[in-house]
């Protein structure tokens, strides 16, 4: 028994003959291909006229079967393709190599063009006598809109880089060949086309980024990670360098195969100079408070000294030569104070010089004098030997002073206790030269060349108790250069010493001379009738030199060294008025003021804070915090006598407090 499943066809269905098999599968083909909507199908005569016409011609063309059918093919065509005899063209390759395929613009019945894919295809009987053509057109526009888009974006894609000037773009090969080069890159790199394509793209990075492989290890990267971003030093075709940001990405094809890379680089020369200009202006600001207070604080006793001094009705003739010489050198190094907190004058150099024709051996001389308390302190010799003719120069007395001390400083600072310094001056023709050597720690050659940077302190980490502010090497170029020498270094080594070495040209004329330096100290009974004040200040010798002048001034005057015995003393004391250094280690000023408010006996003191930090944000502090006054050191005679009286007034006013005697 047959199965009904494998047996579609009734039994009683009578079969089919040859003939009728083939007639019904040319009717179920022409039924199929009348049936298709997406492509157009027709049938061609040898002349080229349309015999058959299914659905999908009938959407795309536009023409129904009788408004066609007997027409020739070539109305589908536009002008231009008629006027250079395109369709007979077609139908001679279709008949020559049996098929031919196009794709071009073609019209519909409305006069509109699409983008069509044309396959004409030449039929001949079984004697090989050709009967017509098979034609096939499919509508392709909108895939043609599409790839137009695409080249119209790649065309101003490219456009867009070519015009860029201000990155440099282009490809890599695989291997790290340049395969393509925009004016940026020409622009920035230096290089035209012809010279560097195909050339690899390590030329562009330092002989030390080579030798340890920077630019594969670039690529290595850009391929494993997808895109690499860097900033370095690059180098042009000159051989000059800039500084650079780079971008190189991996790019692959659609199979996932590596094509090369896009690398963009920026030239940032100038966003790194702007930054390191930045970078040093932060560090003049971040120094400049600490700057301001470590110069002025030896101020301070300085001009307290003179002042006890000009009080002094009974001085020698000797003690007031040297009242006399420390007020000339205290307003000189206020000067020198004033000139180096400009910023501007640091940075730039831009430092006015008071030029005068100045005698070599009273500058070195008063650096000599100048120093004398540090060397004798740490018993050093200092040996001079000057030419025996005089030697003058044009330039700056109180400048040339600033740099030899500098110097002499130095020397002594990292020179061991018992040590030697020896200044030795030579004259030449046109120059003086100057040295300054000592025995100490040296200079290691890999820093001979940066000893006179800004802030370069070679010294820091192995001796912070020597640390400054890292100023006065650069100082003492900016000053030497200004006045036409130079200055220079040499050691052997650390542990060997160093010698300090400037040169300045000689002047036509001399001139000139230069004060002297000096010290002394007084005292005075405390009159009648005194108001009380009391001196908090870790200075010891600004506390007592300060004491004494206002005692010297007919009050009562007592000095603390630190903020807890401050205030031991102000119960005791029961003060009119205190002045308190800020910048106290254990207890600052700002804490001994707090406490002082806390004593109800002394809630109504006059309070004064004294420091060398004067900026404006620091007197606004301390008149927050509640101190009635902000003194900067060294303190201004004037505006002393001016707190004193006011204190007094206040109390008088007020009725509170101790009453005066």
């Amino acid at each position: 028994m047959t199965n009904p499943a494998s047996s579609p066809i009734p039994e009683d269905t009578p079969a089919l003959g040859p003939r009728e098999d083939a007639d019904v599968r040319d009717s179920l083909y022409r039924t199929l291909v009348q049936e298709i909507e997406d492509c157009a199908i027709f049938m061609l005569d040898v002349d080229g006229r349309v015999r058959t016409w299914n659905a999908g011609a009938q959407k795309i063309k536009g023409y129904a079967a009788h408004e066609i059918i007997g027409e020739h093919f070539s109305r589908f065509y536009p002008a231009d393709a008629l006027a250079r005899g395109w369709p007979d063209y077609e139908l001679r390759e279709a008949l020559a190599v049996g098929r031919f395929e196009d794709e071009g613009w073609r019209v519909r019945k409305d006069g509109t063009l699409f983008w069509a894919n044309v396959v004409i295809t030449a039929l001949r009987d079984p004697d090989g006598t050709p009967i017509g053509f098979a034609k096939l057109t499919r509508d392709l526009t909108l895939r043609r809109q599409e790839e137009e888009r695409l080249r119209e974006s790649e065309e101003r894609f490219r456009l867009l880089v070519e015009s860029v000037k201000d990155y440099a773009i282009f490809m890599l090969e695989p291997d790290g060949r340049v395969a393509s080069w925009n004016s940026g890159a020409i622009e920035i790199k230096g290089y035209r086309p012809d010279e560097i394509i195909g050339q690899h793209f390590s030329v562009f990075y330092r002989p030390e980024d080579n030798a340890v492989g920077k630019p594969a290890g670039e690529l290595a990267q850009a391929i494993r990670f997808g895109r690499v971003e860097d900033e370095g030093w690059r180098v042009r075709k000159d051989g000059s360098l800039f500084w650079a940001n780079v971008i190189i990405t991996a790019m692959y094809d659609g199979t996932g195969r590596l094509r090369g890379f896009a690398k963009v680089t920026r030239d940032l020369s100038e966003r790194k100079r702007l930054e390191e200009l930045e970078r040093s202006s932060q560090h003049v600001s971040e120094f400049l408070a600490t700057l301001a207070h470590e110069l002025r604080n030896p101020l301070a006793p300085l001009r307290n000294a003179v002042g006890v001094m000009q009080l002094e009705p009974l001085l020698s003739p000797t003690i007031a030569s040297c009242r006399d010489m420390i007020d000339r050198q205290t307003i000189q190094l206020s000067r020198l104070v004033d000139d180096l907190l400009d910023m501007g004058r640091i940075t730039t150099g831009k430092i006015d010089l008071r030029t005068a024709t100045v005698d070599m051996a009273e500058v070195v001389a008063q650096s000599v004098e100048a120093v004398r308390p540090l060397a004798d302190q740490r018993q050093q010799a200092i040996d001079v030997r000057l030419p025996a003719e005089g030697v003058v120069v044009e330039g700056d007395f109180v400048r040339l002073v600033q740099v030899l001390q500098n110097l002499l400083n130095n020397a002594s600072k990292f020179s061991p206790t018992g040590g030697r310094i020896g200044i030795e001056m030579l004259s030449e023709p046109r120059n003086i030269v100057l040295t300054v050597s000592d025995q100490g720690r040296g200079i290691s050659p890999g820093s001979l060349d940066t000893i006179f940077t800004l802030f370069a302190q070679e010294d820091r980490l192995l001796d912070p108790t020597h640390n400054g502010l890292g100023i006065g090497l650069t100082l003492c170029r900016s000053l030497v250069e200004l006045h036409g020498g130079m200055i220079s270094a040499q050691s052997e080594g650390r542990g060997m010493g160093s010698v300090f070495t400037v040169r300045l040209p000689r002047a036509r004329r001399r001139a000139g001379n230069g004060p002297e330096n000096g010290a002394g100290r007084s005292s005075a009974a405390v009159p009648a009738k005194a108001m009380r004040v009391l001196v908090i200040d870790d200075n010891r010798d600004s506390a007592d030199s300060l004491a004494m002048l206002i005692g010297m001034k007919g009050h009562e005057a007592r000095a603390a060294y630190d903020g807890a015995s401050g205030l031991v003393v102000a119960r005791e004391f029961v003060p009119d008025l205190v002045l308190v250094d800020l910048a106290m280690p254990d207890m600052d000023g700002f804490a001994v003021l707090r406490a002082l408010r806390a004593n109800a006996t002394l809630g109504r003191t006059v309070t004064a804070a004294m420091t060398g930090f004067g900026q404006n944000q620091d007197r606004e502090r301390s008149i927050d915090e509640g101190f009635d006054a902000h003194l900067v050191k060294p303190v201004d005679m004037a505006l002393l006598d001016a707190l004193l009286a006011d204190a007094k007034r206040r109390f008088l006013a007020t009725g509170t407090g101790r009453p005066l005697a």
